[in-house]
């Protein structure tokens, strides 16, 4: 299932996503020319500095939810970036692209055995794909408080039926799907980048954008506005430290392969 969500609040609230983006694609030894696809661009900001890299290359940037696409094409001024609205479950490239991107979004996609074989297939010969994204142990205090909110009784009739939304694996587990995959050189590894947000406002504007999102649609609007003010006092009560900043977990899966 694809989420819609709000590309502008989303600028606002994804400082250390971008971060951790902008340490992957310092990592990339690009010539200038390669051609690029990001898969999962959100906002456009990490597709557009891989852009100003491969000025006589090209990047493409897609997400599935329009408000993201949307945007990112404001900000598009370049003639060597181009974004669409695409489901990263739909990709169908043949030997296209020279680099396959993605930074903080794979924990969306439930099946990467799929994800992987449409990667490879995506890339030219020695074509690289660097893949960030989270892992277990990632979001553990957010995920607490919003199992406990989904289970009071004002709310648990809203998630009868609701599959939760991220793939998160250990990294042997993922170093084994990885393994199945006939990439020539492959590389997997976890990283701790627990964070402390700067105040509550910043760990709010996280939590609304995109962390929150798979849980209003299930509440609708009648339990929208107290379902996200009670998962929002909670997380305060559990993050917040005696300097203002508001820690929470976050665990990545890297993945270095080259086909």
């Amino acid at each position: 299932m694809s989420f819609e969500f709000d590309g502008e609040k989303y600028k606002e609230a994804s400082s250390h996503q971008k971060e951790w983006g902008k340490k992957l694609i310092s990592e990339l030894a690009l010539k200038g020319d390669e051609k690029v696809l990001d898969l999962g661009c959100g906002d456009g900001a990490l597709a557009t500095q891989l852009a100003q890299r491969v000025p006589d290359g090209f990047v493409l940037g897609i997400d599935a939810s329009k408000g993201m696409i949307d945007a990112a094409l404001k900000a598009c001024d370049r003639n060597n970036l181009r974004f669409e609205l695409m489901d990263i479950n739909d990709i169908d490239f043949v030997n296209e692209f020279n680099v396959v991107f993605s930074n903080a979004t794979l924990h969306w996609i439930k099946d990467h055995k799929r994800l992987l074989a449409n990667v490879y297939r995506s890339l030219k010969n020695d074509g690289v794909a660097r893949l960030n994204f989270a892992g277990e142990g990632n979001c553990s205090c957010f995920f607490r408080v919003v199992k406990e909110v989904m289970a009071e009784s004002s709310y648990a009739g809203c998630f009868t039926d609701f599959e939760w939304p991220w793939y998160m694996p250990k990294v042997a587990e993922y170093r084994a799907v990885v393994d199945e995959v006939p990439f020539k050189e492959a590389r997997v590894w976890g990283e701790n980048a627990d964070k402390y947000f700067p105040n509550v406002e910043a760990m709010v504007k996280w939590v609304e954008q995109p962390s929150l999102v798979p849980f209003l649609v299930c509440v609708g609007k009648k339990h929208r506005v107290s379902f996200r003010d009670a998962v929002v006092e909670r997380m305060i009560d559990e993050t917040v430290q005696a300097d203002g900043t508001c820690f929470e977990t976050f665990r990545r899966i890297n993945m270095f392969a080259r086909k």
